[in-house]
């Protein structure tokens, strides 16, 4: 989690500075989401990302260098620099890609569970999206083909309370989004989004339960982004006081004073950790701005598929 956030903070900072081109978007104060979840996973599951999965591919393994260096818009990042924060890819750590499109992610997770099922892989799907994605047709229509199906996927909600700067009050009128799943026959669960444990057992539980054959799950973690949108929203619709009691309940504050008081780890392990992260960072973003930018001759490489010399 700390390892997330340093590299979101640090991405912050070269947008800043004129390095990141495009747009932005964090996901600070939501590390727990991102690691309980995909720590739940077993190798070789797959996940689907949203807008804003800096950190859920980083908690699936995603290198950092690689990751800076595509929202540096450099040859040597994930996509060759062409994708950007929105897009990251990595087939290989099973992440299936990160999606710009609010909700988009959700069909291509059923086609990928879908997949697992009549492979009989035993491969679970994650699917991330947030709160705003719940109102729009592909949420249910894929929560049902999944249901009536009984697919291996797990559905993560990461409810941060605003999609862009429309609130979660005002955009829908149930008082648990995970009452959704009552429609479709497929379990409801509701956690704590800032405990990462918490996460961490609904997860499991859910990704067990689909690798079982009973099929998916709804999940949704309630949570917050501190920052706003993206990088030019300011968050004006929301208030200081409120910003400031979310950020009390910081997920990694949480976790620290829980590792400390039960101890499972030291002040001088969580120092370590801390300093790793820092490092790890450090050299990520010295990785990104020592890439070349992409060759222009590559300017329409993946974006068709060569035919086969049979069919042309």
């Amino acid at each position: 989690m700390v390892t997330i956030r340093r590299f979101e903070e640090e991405a912050l900072l070269s947008y800043k500075l004129g390095k990141v081109p495009g747009s932005l978007h964090v996901s600070i104060g939501q590390e727990a989401c991102s690691v309980g979840a995909g720590l739940a996973l077993a190798d070789g599951d797959l996940v689907i990302g949203t807008h804003r999965s800096h950190g859920d591919v980083i908690a699936r393994g995603a290198r950092l260098d690689r990751m800076m260096a595509e929202l540096f818009a450099r040859a040597d990042g994930y996509c060759g620099g062409k994708g950007g924060s929105m897009h990251v890819l990595d087939a290989s750590r099973g992440i299936l890609g990160a999606n710009g499109i609010v909700a988009a992610g959700m069909p291509i997770a059923v086609g990928a569970a879908l997949s697992a099922s009549l492979r009989k892989s035993g491969q679970v799907v994650l699917a991330f999206f947030g709160d705003g994605a719940v109102g729009k047709g592909n949420f249910h229509e894929s929560l049902n083909l999944a249901s009536i199906w009984q697919l291996p996927v797990v559905f993560f909600c990461q409810n941060n309370q605003y999609a862009v700067s429309m609130s979660i009050r005002r955009a829908h009128r149930t008082e648990s989004l995970a009452r959704h799943a009552d429609a479709y026959g497929l379990p409801g669960v509701e956690v704590d989004g800032n405990d990462v444990l918490a996460v961490h057992a609904a997860t499991l539980a859910a990704a067990e339960r689909a690798r079982r054959g009973e099929g998916p799950t709804l999940i949704c973690a309630t949570t917050y982004r501190w920052m706003g949108h993206n990088v030019s929203d300011p968050g004006r619709y929301r208030t200081a006081e409120e910003v400031a009691a979310w950020k009390a309940r910081d997920p990694i504050a949480r976790l620290r004073v829980r590792l400390l008081e039960d101890g499972s780890a030291s002040p001088d392990l969580i120092e370590t950790l801390e300093a790793e992260a820092e490092r790890d960072v450090a050299a990520a973003v010295a990785f990104a701005e020592a890439s070349p930018p992409p060759d222009p001759s590559s300017a329409l490489t993946d974006v068709y598929a060569v035919t086969p010399s049979h069919l042309s």
